[in-house]
């Protein structure tokens, strides 16, 4: 599958701000299977420089700085990306035991940003939960192969949880939406890590992008996507990260495109930043992903 995305992000402050600095991490770094091409973010009003280096986990990260005032703000990237299926080695195998990856993972000498260490233990927002810990232990046992403890997870996160949009907010705490079965997909994928570090498993949350299907007989909405996350668990030397979605019960594939993946949320944030001043600001965006082929 061939998509062509954009994302629009619009800034705007009840009255002028100074020195706005800003993290953007909207280039999708590089994975198995996706091919990105023709990449381009646009910002206006322009900054004086844009600088592009590595994020703190596996994420690009833009920096730049507006040094005069501002009211308004439009930060918009572009990009064409061809993905393939899985093979059916990852989706067709097993993996190891849960005992096996645990011990593999401690005992890998790899700190890169796509090694499993760094994403075995807690992290600012995916902390430790005894409630979500126990809960995911009525499934989960030490001889389970990895990739059936994954789907396990997946599934009954996607069977017991309500998607709602209203129900939670970007900084609400995992364990608030774990205690009242709903969220959306942010607050599923932070149960799913939680639960999966807690029988070690390296668990990442992953920022990326999902191809919507309307409704049978309905036209498709440009602009009415938006960006999706889900969980990427290591799974063993051979078949390394894949991708768990438990909002949608499915492996990632063909209709997720990945932008970065980090330990939370907020490694991963497609945007944010500081400026000098006290004013309100409120912040819309609008996402399309619209297949090519």
């Amino acid at each position: 599958m061939r998509y062509s995305v954009s994302h629009i992000t619009t800034l705007d402050y009840a009255a002028p701000v100074s020195l706005a600095q800003f993290n953007v991490r909207l280039r999708p770094a590089a994975w198995p299977g996706q091919a990105v091409g023709d990449f381009t973010l646009s910002v206006d009003p322009q900054p004086a420089q844009i600088v592009d280096s590595d994020g703190g986990y596996y994420i690009n990260e833009s920096r730049f700085t507006l040094r005069q005032p501002i009211r308004h703000l439009q930060i918009e990237s572009r990009f064409t990306v061809e993905k393939e299926s899985l093979p059916f080695f990852v989706t067709g195998a097993p993996g190891p035991d849960l005992a096996e990856i645990r011990e593999t993972a401690m005992k890998l000498p790899d700190l890169s940003p796509l090694g499993p260490a760094s994403y075995i233990y807690a992290s600012p927002i995916a902390a430790p939960e005894r409630d979500i810990a126990l809960w995911a232990s009525g499934f989960l046992t030490e001889t389970m192969p990895v990739m059936e403890a994954g789907r396990m997870l997946m599934d009954t996160i996607h069977q017991q949880f309500a998607y709602d949009a209203k129900a939670t907010a970007t900084d609400t705490p995992p364990i608030e939406a774990f205690n009242n079965r709903h969220g959306v997909c942010q607050d599923f994928s932070h149960i799913m890590i939680i639960a999966a570090r807690a029988h070690g498993i390296p668990a990442a949350y992953v920022s990326g992008y999902l191809r919507t299907i309307p409704p049978p007989g309905q036209v498709r909405l440009v602009g009415a996507d938006a960006m999706h996350a889900w969980v990427n668990l290591w799974c063993g030397e051979d078949l390394g990260w894949v991708g768990f979605d438990p909002t949608n019960a499915m492996l990632a594939d063909t209709d997720h495109i990945f932008i970065g993946m980090g330990r939370d949320y907020g490694d991963v944030a497609p945007l944010d930043g500081t400026f000098r001043g006290g004013a309100q600001q409120s912040m819309h965006f609008s996402v399309d992903v619209a297949p090519l082929d």
